[in-house]
């Protein structure tokens, strides 16, 4: 899950992708490929760009990133 297979940053990556089973519903059983892909995208999508976070002063990470690049 994490890009140096390192086991610290693992709990990271699975915490986000609880974020995104118990908060966005992607842990359904979906129909096919592509509509498991088209939901797991927009969440992505809402997730980064129009959820407000509080732990960054409610902006989106997107508005974080782009700050610090």
């Amino acid at each position: 899950m994490t890009q140096e297979n390192h086991c610290y940053e693992n709990a990271m990556a699975e915490r986000v992708n609880g974020i995104l089973k118990d908060e966005f519903y992607l842990d359904q059983t979906f129909d096919n490929v592509s509509h498991a892909k088209r939901a797991a995208k927009n969440t992505i999508n809402l997730y980064n760009q129009i959820t407000l976070h509080l732990s960054l002063d409610y902006k989106t990470p997107n508005i974080v990133y782009l700050k610090t690049a």
